[in-house]
Parts: structure tokens; C-alpha cells; sequence
């Protein structure tokens, strides 16, 4: 998280994306399919952080390769919202409703210092992203050194028999790149 005037003023944080003084925090709202871009589009105008995770792949036809724009969560927007806002999102005739822990009836909160992880791994990671759902064991806590993602801590997990960067989220498992294991240094 980067140190600013507000973030300083707004007291701790417990870890969970909570500080004493900001109300605004990160949920997933579950939307229609293939209205993930239409919604953040209206989140925009209505002037409500979001943030819909893409990444550019390579499709091949018999004829003609093209790189495209695809979502990496279908059917899930991030929003970045206070409750007066989080309950406007919920007047969109796209969006169904937040994602909510089993047993809970609140929005699941995504911590600040989670989203901002994944946001700087998608952005700069050369390699494909994939999200893994599946419990994956907790791997040592490391921070890479080298390439593009230099200075992201996350977790080094085996997958397949190949090293790579996880980054935990709240209810939506590991976003995992390749990473060598030379990359990284642990991190305490």
C-alpha cells in the first residue's frame, strides 16, 4: 500500500482492508455474462472505483492469428465502494448480487493490500495469469527480486512440478504465475 496523507490519517489497518476512518472497501459483484466491461463502463461515469481483470491472449484460426482482450474472472466485477454506493451497484439490472461467504449473509471484503497485489501482478506479469480455485497448499512467503513483477510478495507454490507466484484472494483462490525459483528471496 502506498503512504499517503489520507491512508496515514485514516488510522490502522487490521489487515483486513479496514482502517478506522475509510468506509470504502473492496467487494465482487457478480454480474450477467459478458457484462463485465458494460458495468465497469457505468461504475465509471457514476464516478465508483472498479476494476475488471483482463489480459491479452493469442486466439488462433485456420486463417489469421488475433490477440484479444479476455476476462480473466468471467462474470465478476471488483468495486472499490462505501455502502451507500455498494448498494446503488446493486440497482443495476446486471449485477445479481455481491459474493458472500458460505454461512454469511454480508458481502465478502477483499483486503486493500490483497487487491493491490493482484492488480501489480496482472499488470506487470509477462506470463499468462490463471486463477487456481483449487485449495492449493500454503507455500513459503517470498518477495521476487528479479523481472517484471520485482517487488510483489506472494506465496512460491508447486503446481504441476513448476514454481510459481500466488497471490491469495478472499473466496477466489490463487492467481499464479510462473516464476523461477532464482527469483525470489524469502520474505519474513
Amino acid at each position: 500500500m502506498i503512504l499517503t496523507k489520507e491512508t496515514l490519517s485514516a488510522g490502522p489497518s487490521i489487515g483486513t482492508g479496514e482502517g478506522v476512518a475509510h468506509s470504502k472497501r473492496w467487494y465482487v459483484a457478480l454480474v450477467r455474462m459478458h457484462h463485465e466491461k458494460k458495468v465497469a463502463e457505468r461504475l465509471d461515469k457514476m464516478g465508483i472505483e472498479n476494476f475488471v481483470p483482463v489480459q491479452q491472449e493469442v486466439h488462433q484460426w485456420s486463417d489469421r492469428r488475433k490477440v484479444v482482450e479476455s476476462v480473466l474472472l468471467p462474470m465478476m466485477v471488483f468495486v472499490h465502494a462505501d455502502p451507500k454506493e455498494r448498494k446503488e451497484v446493486l440497482s443495476f439490472s446486471t449485477v445479481s448480487r455481491y459474493m458472500v461467504m458460505r454461512g454469511e449473509s454480508s458481502p465478502t471484503i477483499i483486503p486493500d493490500e490483497q487487491m493491490a497485489r493482484f492488480r501489480f501482478m496482472l499488470d506487470y506479469s509477462e506470463e499468462a495469469i490463471c486463477m487456481n480455485s483449487a485449495p492449493l497448499a500454503r507455500g513459503e512467503k517470498v518477495r521476487v527480486i528479479k523481472g517484471p513483477l520485482t517487488g510483489l510478495v506472494g506465496e512460491l507454490v508447486t503446481v504441476d512440478g513448476r514454481s510459481k507466484i500466488a497471490v491469495r484472494l478472499n473466496m477466489l483462490g490463487c492467481a499464479c504465475a510462473d516464476m523461477p525459483v532464482g527469483y525470489v528471496e524469502p520474505f519474513k
